[in-house]
């Protein structure tokens, strides 16, 4: 395949041979040249959208289902479970200290089986990683719920770590930075009921999707206008900072895939108008109810496929039962300074120095980050074409039935 390819061919090759048919869920992701994550529109051609960055993807679960039960195959709650396991140990995903030892005890049923203390010994665990700050109490709390699942398939323990996993207040959160009317920090959560707002780590205000009328973005600036309630006499429109005008696409765009993947049985169509000032972008892949249509009329027998060995520390217990080695507690130790996922500058530079390692040539290998290496072959041209730079102009989308003739009012505060 050909940098000009569109990304649908990149995906629909990887999902391919990942053996995966419920695909709608997931997307390739890749990072720009400020290392800010953005999704491959499958719609267009990958050369418009990699801008002097280097061409390395990864695989990552796009929409995470509200209820993981209604997959119907166990190959895709396992890709889920691969990501989700990513998503609690860099700490994105903040658990309690109870929550760790639970999902850690089906994580290690699930690639070991059932406890054995001849075969695995007493300090089994220690190679796995559970947790940002992994101690050795919470390791021991891991094998004592370890021992009581004898019998338990891996797919049983699969689904077990996903009902637990899905009720927390994170779960499948994307967050953005932002700032509110008055400058204060904040972090924006796009998921699947709705958007959520988050100051000091804690979340201070909710907006369904059904009270969101209207979302938009001019420049830096993001905006949703807001149905009134029921003894509420005007809409209100509330307004957003983001760092920059990508800043400010991503998270709508981000807005548009989500309302439009959970919310409508089927996307919306691009308006045909010869002068058309908005966006003409929109969620061109299958909604949720599409996509469980689909899922329940699979016929083909339950695929067998290999779990892979998850994230493991490599190195050896001192005595005081920490590890010996600083690479270690490096990699053990995430800052927790912000709860709520946040990029550190040390986070960046070893992000850009282990990208600067990479070399990229003839051949493109895409990381998928569920733990499932896939090589793909992309043909890399040499030349380079100018791309024109999007204007900054208003974007807007009306993602849900207009309210009732009423008088409008700005409200900037949230």
């Amino acid at each position: 395949m050909t940098k000009r390819e569109r990304g649908h061919v990149l995906f629909d090759k990887v999902c391919e041979q990942l053996n995966l048919l419920e695909k709608d869920y997931f997307g390739i992701t890749f990072r720009d040249i400020e290392n800010q994550k953005n999704w491959l529109d499958q719609s267009k051609e990958m050369k418009k959208q990699i801008r002097g960055a280097a061409w390395n993807f990864s695989f990552n679960v796009k929409f995470y289902p509200p209820d993981p039960a209604q997959l119907s195959e166990d190959i895709t709650r396992y890709y889920l479970c691969l990501q989700l396991r990513d998503d609690v140990v860099s700490g994105r995903l903040p658990c309690s200290f109870a929550t760790h030892t639970v999902l850690g005890s089906y994580t290690v049923q699930s690639e070991l089986g059932d406890y054995d203390l001849e075969e695995s010994g007493t300090d089994y665990v220690s190679e796995f990683r559970f947790a940002p700050n992994q101690t050795k109490e919470l390791e021991e709390k891991v094998m004592d719920l370890h021992k009581n699942y004898k019998g338990m398939t891996p797919a049983d323990a699969e689904m077990h770590f996903l009902e637990n996993v899905k009720k927390l207040s994170m779960y499948g959160v994307d967050l953005h930075h932002a700032k509110d009317s008055e400058g204060v920090e904040i972090m924006l959560g796009v998921c699947s009921s709705g958007l959520l707002i988050y100051r000091d780590r804690l979340r201070i205000n909710r907006f369904a999707w059904p009270k969101v009328l209207k979302i938009s973005y001019k420049r830096n600036n993001f905006y949703i206008k807001i149905r009134p309630g029921e003894f509420e006499q005007f809409e209100s429109t509330i307004g957003f900072k983001l760092p920059n005008h990508r800043a400010a696409k991503r998270l709508w765009k981000v807005c548009v895939e989500h309302h439009t993947f959970f919310r409508l049985v089927s996307p919306e169509t691009p308006p045909k108008k010869f002068l058309n000032l908005g966006s003409k972008f929109r969620y061109s892949g299958r909604t949720q109810a599409q996509t469980r249509r689909a899922s329940s009329q699979i016929v083909r027998p339950a695929p067998r496929f290999e779990r892979s060995t998850s994230k493991r520390y490599i190195m050896s217990r001192s005595l005081d039962g920490e590890m010996g080695s600083d690479l270690y507690g490096r990699a053990k130790g995430i800052a927790m300074s912000d709860l709520i996922t946040t990029v550190t500058p040390e986070k960046k530079v070893e992000e850009r120095k282990a990208e600067e390692e990479v070399e990229v040539e003839v051949e493109v290998e895409v990381e998928v980050e569920v733990e499932v290496e896939v090589e793909v072959e992309v043909e890399v041209e040499v030349e380079v074409e100018e791309v024109e730079e999007e204007d900054e102009t208003t974007k807007a989308t009306e993602i849900s039935l207009p309210s009732p003739t009423s008088p409008i009012r700005h409200d900037t505060k949230v």
